[in-house]
């Protein structure tokens, strides 16, 4: 399924990943875009994110996110399952290249990801978990009608810990 939403002047496209968005992975790679992740990844490590986002299968879904109507891609958005405090729920996360950030793309294109989640009726709940140190996505939660729970704990990537922000959204009883 592939949904477009237009606000204002500027129109996203979010689609299912393919083969060809590996370039925009290593794009998003970038230091200033994972000082928030761990920072940047490794060759294999991209390539082995990229084959899990081409996997998702029934767990979840990535997208990119195209502007419209130059077809530029800008960024990934996506869903995936996990287990949270010993409940089934779906996480999100998001990313929007430095020059397109500050324009309520990242806002439009998790919104989108939520309808898609919430269409498929299987979890309650969709989860982020942005670090403490992130305004901009934290924000974007707050925009979106997330709930805040708490700060916690979240191993990421793994084997490293980093203090976050458990944001909830109700999938069932929507806004």
């Amino acid at each position: 399924m592939m949904n477009i939403l237009e606000r204002s002047n500027d129109i996203i496209q979010i689609k299912h990943w393919e083969e060809k968005d590996l370039d925009l992975l290593f794009r998003i790679n970038a230091p200033e875009m994972m000082q928030h992740l761990g920072g940047p990844e490794s060759k294999d490590q991209i390539l082995n994110r990229h084959k899990r986002y081409l996997d998702l299968g029934s767990r979840g879904c990535m997208y990119s996110i195209t502007l419209l109507p130059e077809l530029e891609a800008v960024g990934s958005v996506g869903y995936w399952q996990t287990t949270w405090n010993g409940e089934s729920v779906y996480e999100t996360g998001w990313s929007v290249l430095p020059s397109y950030q500050g324009k309520g793309i990242a806002t439009m294109a998790v919104k989108l990801a939520i309808e898609e989640a919430a269409a498929e009726n299987k979890y309650n709940y969709i989860h982020a978990f942005p670090s403490i140190d992130n305004p901009a996505s934290n924000a974007i939660c707050r925009k979106l009608d997330f709930e805040f729970i708490s700060q916690c704990e979240f191993e990421y990537p793994p084997g490293s810990f980093m203090r976050c922000n458990n944001w909830r959204y109700n999938l069932i009883h929507r806004k």
